[in-house]
C-alpha cells in the first residue's frame, strides 16, 4: 500500500465518532493532569489503564496516546506560572518561562508554547509516518536472537542514559524482570515464585504495579510541595497573551531546531522528551548572540524545549510500534495495552493491523489540533486549576486509583498490591532509585525470556547464536559499549565525590 492509501485508511479509522471522542478525552485529561504538578503522564495513564480493557485496541491506544502528548502541553503551564514543572520534560521551561511570568509576560509564554508545541508535534508525526514503515521493513528480517539483543539494548540504554546512577538503573531493570517472571511458565505450565498464592498464578498485575509505583508514590511525594498562592491570574488574560513582533521573530528558528532535536532523540530508547528538551535548550544558549538573556525570560528558552519535547513524544512511538521495543516507561504501558488486547507489537503490526497502526498515527494530527483549540482559549481555566488546594486533590486521586485497580479483576488483592507498590515506590524515590527502569524490566522481561528461549530452541542450545548473526552481534556490541561508558562515568563520578574538599 502507498503512503496516501495508508493515510486514507488511517483517517477513516481516526475520524470515527468513537475515536474522536476518546482522542478528545485523552488530550483533555492529559492537559488537565499535566497542569497539576506531581501527577504526570505515567500516573495519569496508569489511573486510566483499566478503562482500556473495555475499549477496542485502536480506541484504547488513541486515548492513552492523547494523554501522553497532552501532558506535555499541560506541563508547561505549571512550569511557567509556578516554577514547578507539571512533567519532567517541562522542567527546563521553568528556567525562562517563570521569569517571563514574573515580568507580567506569562500569557505570552503560554501562547507561544502552545504554538511551538503544535509545530513540534506536527513535525514529529511526519517523522513517524515517513520512517516507521521503513524501520519495520528492515525489522521483518529479524529473528529471535536479534529481538533478544534489541530488548537488551533498550533495557540497558533506558537504565544507563536516564538520570541517576547507572548501577541503580540496572538494578531496577533486574528487579522488574524478576517481578515479570512471577506466575505460570509459558513453556512448562509450572508456577514460579507464587508462594502458593493463587492470585499470583497469572502474575503481578501491570495495572497494580504502574498505579502504585507512579500514581500513589507521585501523589505522596507531591503533598506539601504544591502551592498555588503565587499564580498571577492577570497574565493569563487574552489582552496579556499577544506576542510582540520581536517575540515571533526570535521564536520560529528555535522552534524548528527544537523540533528536529526532539524528533531525533525521541526515537532513541532511554532518551525521550526530557533529555531532548534539555539538549535543545543547551543548543539555543550555545548559538545565541546574547547568551546572558537566557535565565532572565528569553522566549527562545521557552519555545525550543517545548517544541523538542512534543516532537519527541510523537517519535517515541517509532521503536514501540515498529520494533516492539519501548524506549520509556510510558511506552511500556502502551505496549502493555497492545499485549493485553492480543495485538503483537513489532514489524508485522503494520501488515497484520494496518487500521490500528495508521489510525493511531492519523489520530496524532487530530489530537494536536484539539490541543491547540483547547489550550488557546482555556488557558485561564487551566491557570485557575492551580489555585485548588492540593490537599483536596490528592485524596480524590487515590480513590480513583483504588477503584480503577479493583475493576480490572474485581479483586481486593490487586488493591493491596497497589498500596504495597505505592509505599515501595515512595521508598525508592526517597532513596534516589529510579522507577521507570523497573516498569521497563517488568514489561520487557517476559518478552526477553521468550525470545531467549526460542533462539536457544532453534539453535539446539547453542549460545553462540547470539553473536553468530551480524545484526544480533552488532546490537550486543553497542549495548556493551553503552554499559561500559555508563559504568565508567559512574566510577569517575564516585571518585570525584570521594575527593576531600
Amino acid at each position: 500500500m502507498t503512503l496516501l492509501s495508508n493515510m486514507t485508511l488511517g483517517l477513516e479509522t481516526a475520524l470515527s465518532l468513537t475515536n474522536i471522542w476518546y482522542c478528545f478525552l485523552g488530550v483533555f485529561l492529559g492537559t488537565l493532569i499535566g497542569v497539576i504538578p506531581g501527577i504526570g503522564a505515567l500516573a495519569a495513564m496508569s489511573m486510566l489503564f483499566p478503562i482500556t480493557f473495555y475499549l477496542e485496541p485502536t480506541t484504547a491506544l488513541i486515548m492513552l496516546a492523547g494523554i501522553w502528548y497532552g501532558t506535555a502541553y499541560g506541563g508547561s503551564i505549571a512550569s511557567i506560572m509556578l516554577n514547578l514543572p507539571g512533567t519532567p520534560a517541562s522542567a527546563v521551561t521553568c528556567i525562562d518561562g517563570y521569569p517571563m511570568s514574573r515580568q507580567g509576560r506569562g500569557g505570552v509564554a503560554l501562547l507561544m508554547t502552545t504554538a511551538s508545541s503544535f509545530i513540534g508535534g506536527s513535525i514529529g508525526v511526519l517523522v513517524v509516518m515517513l520512517f516507521a514503515p521503513v524501520i519495520a521493513g528492515y525489522a521483518l528480517r529479524f529473528g529471535p536472537a536479534d529481538y533478544f539483543s534489541l530488548m537488551v539494548l533498550g533495557l540497558v540504554a533506558a537504565s544507563s542514559v536516564s538520570d541517576g546512577s547507572a548501577i541503580k538503573g540496572l538494578a531496577m531493570v533486574l528487579l522488574g524482570i524478576a517481578l515479570g517472571s512471577i506466575g505460570t511458565d509459558v513453556y512448562t505450565g509450572a508456577y514460579r515464585f507464587t508462594f502458593n498464592m493463587i492470585e499470583l498464578s497469572d502474575g503481578i498485575s501491570l495495572v497494580a504495579l504502574a498505579m502504585g509505583v507512579f500514581g500513589i508514590a507521585e501523589v505522596i511525594s507531591s503533598v506539601g510541595r504544591v502551592d498555588g498562592g503565587s499564580v498571577d491570574r492577570n497574565s493569563a488574560r487574552w489582552s496579556a497573551m499577544r506576542p510582540t513582533r520581536d517575540d515571533v521573530r526570535r521564536s520560529w528558528m528555535p522552534t524548528l531546531r527544537g523540533s528536529a532535536i526532539g524528533s531525533f532523540f525521541g526515537t532513541l530508547p532511554g532518551i525521550g522528551p526530557t533529555i531532548a528538551s534539555f539538549m535543545s535548550y543547551a543548543v539555543e544558549k550555545k548559538i545565541a548572540k546574547e547568551p546572558s538573556r537566557f535565565g532572565n525570560g528569553a522566549i527562545e528558552g521557552v519555545v525550543s524545549p517545548e517544541a523538542a519535547n512534543n516532537a519527541a513524544d510523537q517519535t517515541a512511538f517509532i521503536p514501540t510500534l515498529a520494533l516492539g521495543i519501548p524506549g520509556s516507561a510510558t511506552m511500556a504501558l502502551i505496549l502493555g495495552v497492545m499485549m493485553t488486547h492480543g495485538v503483537s507489537p513489532g514489524p508485522r503490526l503494520m501488515t497484520d493491523h494496518p487500521s490500528l497502526f495508521w489510525g493511531l498515527i492519523m489520530s496524532f494530527w487530530i489530537g494536536n489540533v484539539l490541543l491547540v483549540l483547547l489550550n488557546a482559549p482555556l488557558v485561564g481555566m487551566w491557570v485557575r486549576l492551580l489555585l485548588i488546594p492540593y490537599r483536596l486533590l490528592f485524596p480524590a486521586v487515590i480513590v480513583f486509583v483504588c477503584i480503577g485497580t479493583y475493576t480490572v479483576h474485581n479483586s481486593s488483592f490487586d488493591v493491596w498490591m497497589v498500596v504495597l507498590f505505592g509505599l515501595f515506590g515512595y521508598l525508592m524515590r526517597s532513596m534516589g532509585w529510579p522507577a521507570a527502569p523497573l516498569l521497563l524490566g517488568f514489561v520487557l522481561g517476559p518478552l526477553l525470556e521468550e525470545h531467549f528461549r526460542r533462539a536457544l530452541l532453534m539453535s539446539r542450545g547453542d549460545l553462540t547464536t547470539f553473536v553468530a548473526n551480524p545484526i544480533s552481534a552488532s546490537v550486543l556490541a553497542v549495548t556493551g559499549l553503552i554499559l561500559l561508558f555508563s559504568l565508567r562515568a559512574a566510577w569517575k563520578g564516585k571518585r570525584v565525590a570521594d575527593l576531600p574538599d
